[in-house]
């Protein structure tokens, strides 16, 4: 007897509908799995077996036939598993073929009976919603997630036995009673706050430009002034994600396999800070079954990377075009995978290996070794660091001040206010901030005051600025201007913006 069951796979960060087709007929008992398969997915037939029989389902000895179709793409993971039995049980006439035609199904198979928990349940049901199934039954530690989705009913499913029952329940009300969506709401809780930054006022206004227009920042200064704590309250003061964003953010956790326990939709920007060890692969995704890397993980948010000359040549080469593009397309024979990157990159680096260079009291470094620690940050990956600046010594006064510093609740409704007039100002254009324009908009956008012309035009030749730079420099200008509510950009935004631009030149030429 022949029957079909719908599940999903993921291929990069997305669901793809796969038909688990079953057959059982006569002949020498055999169980067969076929459709392009990793290892693991070839595992399912042991485990399957094994947890039919101690589920109490005693089956006929049959030759057993399972295809995952598109034959054509390769089937990779464990969350097959409970598709195949079904599918078997099935054919085998214990479960109405009526029950599978709308539904789809999801999980891993334990030897006991028990359904566990796969990742990337999100996706692969978003992708159920939009190929229009009724009912998606997925592991119940996977239940919150999946009920994210809205437009198809959820079933959470603990062992394969209660499975069959719900299958078989004469009132399907009652069966399907477990696939009620939950709420999901709460808010941001970080345990951190910019009012514990001491001093660093060039820093702190520094940061606030940089979240407001979503701008790539750069610090350097000496180890302990407080690049680290810094960067770490950056996500404090960026505002609320929407839905639609935590839906993109937690598409990637999910597939990872990261999303925190008892968390069904991501409330909190990423801040992603890896080792400098981290490879070229982990950084930016990729791997022999390609998967999201950090600056996917970090989408929506903060990538800092942390001693930014003790990473690979490699690993910071390879970001340059994701910090273009905004996303990473990673190419394979079989396939090409798409992973979202829209992130603000913070990095810090100290002046020289020792950290105190050009303190000639305390840095013993000579010229030659500075500009090769330098030369480690090439010019092409600098351009794309919109705001660099330096963090110097926080002095006795500073750390005993009893002043309150702002928190990041009133740096963020700044933010939150810069945010608002870029949505109106690019409106329907596919552009969210500033940082995301290219020269078209900065030439229709960025218009400036006559002296901020002037001043724009004398320091163009002055400091040698780039194409790229040029705009950069207009780009944080007009942010800047969105967080002092002006509509043209004036001398002194463009002075400060251009500041920005002046650490590059003071170590790097």
């Amino acid at each position: 007897m022949y029957s079909k069951v719908n599940t999903m796979a993921i291929l990069g960060i997305d669901g793809m509908s796969v038909s688990a087709e079953v057959d059982v007929s006569s002949g020498l008992p055999e169980f067969s799995l076929v459709g392009y398969l990793s290892s693991e997915v070839k595992e399912a037939r042991e485990r399957v077996k094994i947890s039919l029989k101690n589920s109490g389902f005693r089956l006929e000895p049959r030759r057993i036939t399972v295809n995952l179709a598109p034959a054509d793409v390769r089937k990779e993971g464990t969350g097959f598993d409970l598709a195949i039995a079904v599918g078997i049980l099935a054919s085998y006439g214990l479960i109405p073929s009526d029950a599978l035609k709308s539904a789809v199904f999801l999980g891993e198979l334990g030897l006991d009976g028990h359904v566990c928990p796969v990742p990337g349940v999100l996706p692969m049901t978003l992708a159920a919603v939009e190929r229009g199934f009724r009912a998606c039954y997925v592991p119940d530690a996977n239940r919150e997630e999946a009920a994210v989705a809205t437009g198809i009913r959820v079933i959470g499913v603990s062992t394969l036995e209660t499975l069959v029952a719900f299958l078989n329940a004469e009132d399907e009300t009652e069966a399907l009673s477990a696939s009620v969506p939950i709420e999901t709401s709460g808010e941001e809780i970080y345990d951190v706050d910019f009012s514990e930054v001491n001093g660093q006022e060039t820093m702190r206004r520094a940061a606030e430009v940089a979240a407001a227009g979503m701008h790539n920042l750069l610090m350097m200064g000496t180890p302990g002034s407080g690049k680290t704590m810094i960067a770490r309250r950056i996500p404090t003061i960026l505002p609320e994600l929407t839905r639609e964003e935590s839906l993109e953010v937690t598409r990637v956790y999910s597939v990872c396999g990261q999303l925190p326990p008892g968390c069904s939709l991501m409330r909190t920007r990423p801040f992603r800070a890896p080792h400098h060890t981290v490879s070229a692969a982990a950084l930016v995704g990729g791997g022999q079954r390609p998967r999201p890397g950090e600056i996917s993980l970090a989408h929506r948010g903060v990538l800092f990377l942390d001693e930014l000359p003790e990473f690979s040549r490699t690993a910071l080469e390879a970001l340059r075009q994701p910090l273009e593009d905004r996303m990473v397309m990673i190419a394979r024979v079989t396939a090409s995978y798409r992973f979202p990157a829209d992130i603000m990159l913070c990095a810090a680096m100290n002046p020289c290996r020792c950290g105190y260079y050009p303190d000639r009291s305390r840095c013993r470094c000579s010229e030659e070794e500075v500009r090769r620690y330098m030369g480690r940050i090439s010019r092409p990956l600098l351009d794309r660091m919109d705001i660099c600046v330096e963090a110097p010594p926080v002095g006795y006064a500073d750390m005993k001040a009893n002043d309150r510093s702002e928190s990041s609740a009133e740096i963020r409704e700044r933010v939150k206010e810069a945010w608002e007039r870029q949505q109106r100002r690019f409106q329907n254009s596919g552009i969210f901030f500033n940082s995301q324009m290219t020269g078209r908009e900065v030439k229709h956008f960025c218009r400036m005051e006559v002296d901020a012309e002037e001043l724009m035009e004398q320091f163009f030749g002055q400091m040698k600025l780039s194409a790229r730079a040029y705009h950069k420099v207009l780009k944080v200008a007009r942010t800047i201007a969105d967080l002092a509510g002006t509509e043209k950009i004036c001398a002194d935004q463009v002075s400060e913006a251009l500041a920005y631009r002046h650490l590059d030149r003071k170590f790097w030429e």
